[in-house]
């Protein structure tokens, strides 16, 4: 039985396919080496990391304030600084931050200035944070007399992280079925109570990880820190939060001068000495395991969150 003879448009066709089938391949293949190339990279900056900073972390590193004298020197005003002006940013960005992307995604009508707002946000998610470091000292403590305090810091990364907090909970909310909002509207209740009830509740594991993927971003930031003054050196902590005498809560510590982990690793990484040096490394992974912990309680919480959402 004789083989039919592929014509040409069968041939071109063939090669056609094998040839798409070796770009598909080749793609592949550079998409591979560029990951390892990206994965190797960070795994020699890790290890190097580890390698120069590892032997300097002991317990008195974490419970001592900076030393002229490296051996001396610890991270306790810095790292203490670095979670009182996270707690500022997270008290200021999440409730602005939420509220304002339930407005845009739920409330706000399709005009020229709800796009604007959109366009402006989006923007804003891309702007240096230097920028934002000019905008805190201009406003905050030449305009609003502030100082240079835990919370002018915590308010400045809270504008800065902002946008970050804004667009990840409106891409939480759109992912909620629209027939949930079509099923509260049918039992009678209203579009706060259809909100607060219903797609809130179910977009809060997106909502929580881009919160804290933003905080995450902020945790690390040093150029608008260091614009509006935060201290480079400081041995002493804030007032403490808790008071003896009543009414036992005390928010001076929000008017304290500050240092954080990253001006801290700026101040030491300036100074001559090997010492210095790995305290700076130290310094940094303590500060990549505080990264790491908060983008790791993000799936960790999403995940949990996701688990109890019945459709």
């Amino acid at each position: 039985m004789s083989q039919a003879v592929p014509t040409p448009d069968l041939v071109a066709l063939r090669r056609g396919i094998r040839r798409r089938v070796l770009f598909d391949k080749l793609f592949s293949l550079f998409g591979w080496a560029c990951l390892a190339v990206g994965l190797l990279t960070l795994a020699a900056l890790l290890v190097d990391l580890a390698v120069d900073g590892l032997p300097h972390l002991r317990w008195d590193f974490f419970t001592s304030f900076p030393s002229r004298k490296a051996e001396r020197a610890g991270i306790l005003s810095a790292w203490v600084g670095t979670v009182a002006v996270m707690i500022v940013t997270g008290m200021a960005a999440i409730p602005l931050g939420v509220a304002a992307a339930v407005y845009l995604e739920e409330y706000g009508s399709r005009n020229w200035v709800n796009d604007i707002i959109e366009i402006s946000v989006t923007n804003l998610a891309g702007v240096p944070s230097i920028v934002f470091g000019l905008l805190a000292l201009g406003f905050f403590i030449y305009a609003m007399d502030l100082g240079r305090s835990v919370l002018t810091g915590g308010l400045t990364l809270a504008i800065l992280v902002l946008p970050i907090v804004i667009v990840a909970t409106r891409e939480a909310l759109r992912a909620v079925p629209f027939g949930v909002r079509e099923a509260a509207f049918a039992l009678g209740a209203t579009k706060w109570q259809t909100v607060w009830h219903h797609v809130l509740p179910y977009s809060l594991g997106g909502v929580a990880t881009g919160v804290i993927i933003a905080l995450a971003r902020a945790i690390g930031e040093t150029a608008p820190l260091i614009t509006i003054g935060a201290l480079t050196y400081i041995a002493f902590l804030p007032t403490s939060p808790i008071q003896s005498q009543p009414p036992f809560v005390s928010f001076q510590w929000t008017d304290d001068p500050f240092t954080v982990l990253p001006i801290q690793m700026f101040n030491w990484i300036s100074r001559p000495g090997d010492d210095f040096q790995g305290n700076a490394a130290a310094a940094g992974l303590v500060l990549l395991v505080m990264t790491l912990m908060m983008n790791g309680g993000a799936i960790w919480l999403r995940y949990r969150l996701r688990k109890r959402i019945r459709w």
